[in-house]
């Protein structure tokens, strides 16, 4: 069995430095090696051994994410090829993704090393543009992929089509293709319905559609689909999990589809979504930064 725990730490914050070096200490006092990626070189004073995350495939047992739910998003992006499965460790606001807190983290993980978990697993989507009949970018996403105008100039027209076949044009501010992970984030605020994380399906969500019939669209994983930019705005964009990037230009197609790759999240026995639905939901607003009157200020 695989003996060497990664640790991926959010740079930017300084809990997740003093975490991981506090997780670099203990695992390696029960005999576990520890492997941090290449960019925690500079960040992290410890003398855990730092690889490219590349290599870690055939050594790494699982990698612990410190931080919150948009860290996890961008190892899961990274890990995928290699089937590395993820524990979450919530350092952010959400933490809708991860799996412990830090307060607990240290009493749980003995259960997840000696294999006492649940593997969750979730499907990823891949992104094509293709310009002028060549591809000329590719991603991975496991929330969504978004095409969208930027922050400033008209709506964009989109046309989509499914597997080929036509289903509309879009005047909007763009269109979402959520995972059934990503259908608690932005789709979500759009307006898209919630999808259990199991179901093989894709969801479509126009985003501020000017007209009066748009609606949600759930394909199923089998299918692609695929958005022309038909009248881009000044600054039409492709992103994928809100954190890749890549500027859209008129005529430009994107072919979205099932990726090959899928996520293992670990979970603690006894998990269920509509726990953590419930749960998460309910303490999203009371997380989030308020003003020094805060929610409860009287007029």
């Amino acid at each position: 069995m695989k003996n060497a725990i990664g640790i991926i730490p959010n740079l930017g914050k300084g809990e997740a430095w003093e975490l991981a070096e506090e997780l670099t200490a203990w695992l390696r006092s029960r005999g576990f090696k520890t492997y941090l990626p290449s960019c925690a070189r500079m960040a992290i004073e410890s003398d855990c051994e730092v690889i490219p995350l590349a290599r870690w495939g055939d050594t790494i047992r699982f990698a612990i994410v410190l931080g919150g739910d948009g860290t996890l998003l961008g190892a899961a992006r990274a890990l995928a090829p290699w089937g590395i499965p993820i524990l979450g460790v919530n350092l952010g606001r959400f933490g809708f993704l991860t799996e412990l807190e830090t307060s607990n983290a240290f009493e749980c993980l003995p259960r997840f090393l000696s294999g006492d978990c649940i593997r969750d697993e979730r499907l990823m989507l891949s992104a094509l543009v293709v310009r002028n009949g060549k591809v000329v970018y590719r991603g991975r996403a496991l929330n969504e992929a978004c095409v969208a105008r930027g922050h400033y100039g008209r709506l964009t027209v989109l046309s989509l089509s499914v597997s080929g076949k036509a289903v509309d044009a879009y005047e909007a501010d763009g269109i979402i293709i959520s995972t059934p992970t990503g259908s608690t984030a932005y789709s979500l605020s759009a307006g898209g319905p919630i999808v259990a994380p199991e179901i093989d399906a894709f969801l479509v969500t126009p985003i501020c559609p000017h007209t009066l019939y748009s609606r949600s669209i759930m394909v199923p994983g089998s299918e692609s689909c695929e958005i022309e930019v038909v009248l881009p705005s000044q600054s039409t964009m492709l992103s994928l999990d809100g954190q890749e990037f890549y500027a859209l230009e008129k005529n430009d197609l994107i072919m979205i589809r099932k990726s090959e790759f899928k996520v293992m999240l670990l979970r603690r026995n006894g998990w269920s979504f509509y726990d953590v639905l419930r749960k998460k939901m309910k303490e999203g607003a009371a997380r989030l930064p308020q003003g020094d009157a805060g929610l409860s200020a009287k007029p």
